[in-house]
């Protein structure tokens, strides 16, 4: 039994090896794209929208309240980004239902590659909302001392990610293929259907880690920053006296 996709080799030439890692994350990539251009070219603002249009308007829509609910400021900002890569992740999780089909987030090579986008949109973001000062600030708070465990704490937490999100889909297709050798007909439907679950489950917390690492780190401080609220009420001087 074949736990990791990297191990199965579709296409071989010269040395050039085609797994099925590569295959099947390009081939989730694809489906997402034609069903996002089908759907969005008979965008309608009339009363009659399609039910396609109804379900993206859905997922947008909860997607933007989550990254709300974090604490982010301006959610449209990292909407693109979550939205990605919770689509991205539900759908190959979600395509296992497909026979021959391996998620390619049961590859530590992918996980790995989404916990890295996770590492540089942090202090991307950050820096856009923030600033560079103000970001690498964050390195030094409360003291310089601690500037060796918050970069630990960066590196810490994208392993994190990549671990979870592989150990998850790994540990999932393991005790699918165990059960199929034991009880081929009735476990490994009702595995395969508590997998589904899972995967969606695991591609929202995966979303969710992303955005609160992101806004933790762009949430700005008035301390440190002088992008204080434009709608702030300006002090009271009205009532001020002179002697």
């Amino acid at each position: 039994m074949e736990i990791s996709p990297d191990a199965w080799i579709i296409y071989e030439w010269q040395g050039w090896q085609l797994t099925a890692t590569v295959a099947f994350t390009w081939l989730v990539m694809a489906i997402l794209v034609v069903v996002s251009a089908l759907i969005t070219s008979r965008l309608s603002e009339g009363e009659t929208v399609s039910r396609w249009q109804v379900m993206l308007e859905v997922i947008v829509t909860t997607i933007r309240d989550q990254i709300d609910e974090v604490g982010a400021e301006n959610p449209g900002r990292y909407l693109p980004f979550i939205g990605t890569l919770f689509l991205f992740i539900a759908t190959a999780n979600l395509l296992t239902v497909v026979p021959g089909y391996q998620p390619p987030t049961g590859s530590l090579s992918t996980t790995a590659a989404l916990a890295i986008c996770v590492l540089i949109a942090v202090p991307l973001f950050s820096v856009a909302r923030r600033g560079l000062g103000g970001y690498l600030k964050t390195y030094i708070s409360p003291t310089p001392f601690m500037l060796p465990f918050n970069l630990i704490s960066e590196l810490s937490r994208t392993l994190a990610l990549a671990v979870r999100l592989y150990g998850n889909v790994m540990s999932g297709t393991v005790i699918v293929g165990i059960l199929i050798s034991i009880a081929p007909f009735f476990f490994p439907i009702v595995m395969q259907l508590l997998g589904l679950l899972t995967g969606l489950i695991q591609a929202y917390i995966f979303a969710i880690l992303a955005m609160v690492y992101i806004a933790s780190a762009s949430r700005a401080h008035p301390a440190h920053s002088g992008d204080e609220d434009e709608n702030d009420p300006e002090p009271d001087t009205a009532n001020t006296k002179g002697d």
